[in-house]
């Protein structure tokens, strides 16, 4: 999902994307119990690596794993960009909701939970204009199996709120949300902005809750003027 990403290489950054631990056909890796697990994996990763510092970009689950990586090992965020998710974690009816998610990937697989999330991920604008967003996000989930899309709904219904960790957030911090997502709609991403101090906020017209697929032109102006003028 962030291969559009990767031409700011061009302009001398050093682009990683971290496949998390069983998707994409990581069948082997070991299930996912929290979001601390993710987390954990991509300090390995920067270790392994022998990188000391980075700028942590997450978009949905991504932003919880960038807030875990900042709870357990802040020295690594040089700066954080947050796209198209939120502070807080699941509601009493939120659970219930990825309870039942989680019992149809169980009982009918991958294909069931792209019938049933990729209208809610796309905004109005792309399900009407560019079908072929919503085929390629449909492969994206069909890609996975039933066991590591299940250990990412465990990870999101059990992840701790965020909300606290907000105003202790010191380095350059750019937050993008689509104007159309409703999974974690701009005012989440106001009032992120609003406890982080010196932060900046972009909102991606025409875009829902995957900014950087549905309107890659514009996240990637955001992101780039980003780390150009504040990273």
């Amino acid at each position: 999902m962030w291969e559009r990403q990767l031409p700011l290489s061009d302009a001398g950054w050093r682009v990683l994307i971290p496949q998390l631990r069983g998707f994409d056909g990581g069948a082997a890796d070991p299930p996912a119990a929290s979001i601390d697990d993710y987390a954990g994996d991509v300090i390995d990763l920067l270790d392994s690596l022998h990188i000391d510092e980075a700028v942590i970009a997450g978009l949905s689950m991504g932003g919880y794993i960038a807030f875990a990586i900042l709870r357990h090992a802040a020295r690594y965020v040089h700066a954080l960009v947050l796209a198209d998710t939120k502070s807080p974690g699941d509601s009493p009816e939120a659970i219930e909701g990825r309870k039942r998610l989680l019992q149809l990937v169980t009982d009918k697989g991958p294909s069931a939970v792209a019938d049933e999330m990729v209208p809610k991920l796309l905004g109005a604008t792309t399900r009407r204009e560019r079908p072929e967003v919503a085929e390629r996000v449909r492969q994206l989930i069909l890609s996975n199996s039933t066991q590591a899309i299940g250990g990412a709904i465990r990870a999101l219904m059990s992840r701790p709120d965020s909300t606290p960790l907000l105003p202790s957030i010191h380095v350059p911090t750019l937050i993008v949300v689509g104007a159309e997502d409703t999974l974690t709609p701009p005012a989440s991403s106001e009032e992120m902005h609003r406890a982080i101090g010196g932060s900046e906020i972009v909102q991606i017209p025409g875009a829902g809750h995957l900014a950087n697929l549905e309107a890659p032109d514009a996240f990637d102006a955001a992101l780039a003027r980003f780390l150009s003028h504040r990273v």
